[in-house]
């Protein structure tokens, strides 16, 4: 993509203040959202970590029961409970039915994104409409043109440009395993695939790999944790975040970090949260999902041995395959919060509630998808939502398919049998964002 070297801004700075979060004091910029805007600190909410004891009235996302299977829940609340709550987190709705999943994607007048990770910190209304990582957290109209911001880096023309240097890392990763008659496809395999795709795109250093790994952890798994342990792990996100962006800035190049420090909107250059927001979620979220798909997929086709007898027979079937995994396993989860009180569904939401869209139960939903704890295959019809439902449908849909698409290819190429090696030892991750973090894998 086209660059401007004659554009200069101010940058941001990270805070050393450890006491709080907000949004001033980590851009270290009087105002990061633009001149003449004042953002207050937000609020905090208690931690509440005791073992749930009653998943429809006091859920808790983070819970180890959850993470380890959460289908046998979900299924039980969509009976029973279908719109589940918890006064955890400082109050948290939770739908588990496709309908009031999708109309709440869908309803911009009463819910707001502004920040669409649950914990225990609820950022200040007056980041509305940008909100913390735009364009997912981003209300209307702001979020229409941050969106068409980033579609020309993720339109399908680009992300086949890079697609044999994403094949070629994946061979690379595999061939560097040797002849092991066991291996690790979460750490040695799928945590390394987006990680240096997205190094690639931002232009980032790609001997960086294990700190985004450290701050997928810190952002999306720890948001349960005590500010104080959290705030050594935001603070070395924001610093990364800066010196890369002070480097692009004495050295423009080609790629989506300089792109988006020249880029516009309505005519003028993007505020300094803007960029900063953006490139994290971009480096977070860009990592974390992809890599979660590509291991719960291979999770799969380990345990289920004919499923993967037929895609070694006739690669051809991968790409519907590949669908229907990110139906059953789709890794992602999305928050909104209330923005005035409502009744839904009889459903009693305060301004500021939390809700959180579960496209994994939405695609589980009988009244929406025929046998949907079936995995099939060659399921024929496939109306998934694991990309996400309304305005906020990941942009990045081309990137994520093709790097499952491929990695999943190469692993089918190089290992045509394998199995669990120990299903006791799989681990998954907790959170919005699902995916295993071990998987030992016996090869042959």
């Amino acid at each position: 993509m086209s660059t401007d070297s004659s554009n200069t801004r101010r940058r941001p700075k990270s805070s050393r203040h450890p006491e709080g979060l907000s949004v001033s004091e980590f851009y270290g910029a009087e105002s990061p959202f633009g001149e003449g805007v004042e953002i207050s600190e937000g609020t905090e909410s208690d931690i509440d970590d005791r073992p749930v004891t009653d998943w429809a009235t006091d859920w808790n996302h983070t819970d180890p029961v959850w993470a380890a299977d959460p289908f046998p829940i979900w299924d039980d609340l969509r009976e029973k409970c279908p719109i589940a709550h918890t006064d955890r987190f400082g109050g948290a709705w939770f739908p588990t039915r496709h309908q009031d999943v999708a109309a709440i994607a869908h309803d911009t007048e009463h819910f707001t994104s502004r920040s669409v990770v649950l914990g225990n910190n609820r950022p200040p209304p007056e980041i509305a409409p940008q909100g913390i990582s735009p364009p997912i957290s981003s209300d209307p109209p702001f979020h229409q043109d941050a969106r068409r911001l980033l579609l020309p880096a993720f339109a399908p023309k680009a992300i086949d440009a890079i697609e044999p240097a994403t094949r070629q890392y994946c061979e690379e990763l595999l061939a560097g395993l040797g002849g092991r008659d066991t291996v690790d496809a979460a750490v040695d395999y799928a945590q390394h695939i987006p990680v240096r795709v997205i190094a690639d795109m931002l232009g980032f250093p790609r001997e960086d790999a294990d700190q985004f790994r450290a701050f997928v952890s810190t952002v999306l798994e720890g948001i349960n944790l005590p500010l104080e342990e959290r705030f050594d792990g935001i603070q070395a996100l924001f610093g990364y975040l800066n010196e890369q962006i002070e480097d692009h800035l004495a050295n423009p190049r080609d790629d989506l970090t300089t792109y988006l420090l020249n880029a516009q909107m309505d005519g003028e250059a993007l505020n300094v949260a803007h960029v900063v927001g953006t490139i994290g979620l971009l480096l977070i979220a860009g990592i974390d999902t992809t890599w979660s798909a590509i291991g719960a997929s291979i999770w799969h086709l380990a345990k289920a041995p004919t499923d993967r007898q037929r895609l070694v027979e006739d690669p051809d079937l991968l790409p519907i395959a590949m669908e229907e995994l990110l139906r059953a396993y789709a890794p992602v989860t999305m928050a909104r919060l209330v923005k005035d009180d409502i009744d839904w569904d009889g459903c009693p939401m305060k301004a500021d509630d939390w809700i959180l869209l579960s496209f994994p139960s939405a695609n589980r939903d009988p009244e929406f998808v025929d046998e949907p704890e079936q995995v099939i295959i060659d399921r024929a019809v496939n109306r998934h939502s694991a990309f996400g439902l309304g305005i906020h449908r990941c942009a990045g849909s081309h990137l994520a398919r093709m790097e499952v698409r491929v990695a999943l290819e190469v692993w089918l190429s190089k290992y045509p049998e394998f199995s669990l090696a120990d299903p006791d030892a799989i681990t998954w991750s907790g959170g919005q964002v699902r995916g295993p973090r071990t998987l030992p894998i016996a090869i042959g």
